[in-house]
């Protein structure tokens, strides 16, 4: 089921008729990380330059290699700030076209089947902020992990494999089914939405290739809530 929905979601990427979402989707990711790592960058110059430039000076003459090393650990940590804003990114952008994700991967591989409902704008919205802010705020706590020796690269991805998982799963189920509904949905099946979160936490993890991950997350989650959809008992639906 998962694999067989990743497999699919995948197969969309490239698609012709997915080609006007991809490039409203990847243009949106790729400015918002632009702005990111000029966000990051100002910060940094900000609170740690003060720091190099109170105490490289002090240095003798023969350890001036250290200030060339210290730019580098800040090169490594700004791009490792910006790798962990792509969770984050990938909420807003998911939030502004999952329904759009939706319609296309629904019209050409569910043609017979009843369409979802956009979710309305403003409830749109709200979601997205809730996601970005679950999200940013596992990572942070993914980001202190990376301290511990032999836990750092498993927190991360379990830390996004369960966000990712529960919030694209329920953005995908909620054109279907009330949010309450979808949530209790997402509930029942937590290992599965936990385990193909895990597998949209690999795709991000792929550089250049996690550019997409917006758009892979939404077109998984919708193969996804459509099996579990199909395994649920009728009663179970209304």
């Amino acid at each position: 089921m998962i694999f067989d929905s990743a497999q699919a979601a995948a197969s969309h990427l490239f698609r012709p008729e997915f080609r006007s979402v991809l490039w409203k989707s990847l243009g949106m990711t790729v400015l918002l990380l632009i702005g990111a790592w000029f966000g990051l960058r100002e910060l940094f110059a900000l609170l740690a330059l003060p720091f190099f430039d109170q105490w490289i000076p002090d240095l003798p003459s023969w350890a001036g290699w250290l200030g060339f090393v210290a730019g580098i650990f800040a090169s490594i940590a700004l791009a490792l700030g910006l790798a962990l804003l792509i969770a984050p990114v990938s909420a807003i952008v998911a939030g502004l076209f999952l329904d759009d994700v939706a319609e296309v991967v629904e019209k050409s591989d569910y043609p017979l089947d009843p369409k979802g409902r956009p979710l309305p704008v403003l409830r749109s919205f709200v979601l997205s902020l809730k996601f970005l802010g679950i999200v940013i705020l596992g990572n942070i706590i993914a980001l202190l992990m990376l301290l511990i020796p032999g836990v750092n690269i498993i927190a991360f991805f379990v830390v996004n494999g369960y966000l990712l998982g529960r919030e694209f799963f329920e953005f995908a189920a909620m054109r279907f089914r009330p949010e309450m509904e979808a949530k209790a949905l997402r509930s029942k099946h937590a290992m599965t939405v936990f385990l193909a979160g895990l597998v949209i936490a690999a795709f991000m993890a792929i550089p250049i290739l996690n550019l997409l991950t917006p758009l892979f997350a939404a077109a998984m989650m919708v193969h996804l809530h459509k099996a579990v959809a199909q395994s649920e008992p009728p009663a179970a639906l209304r």
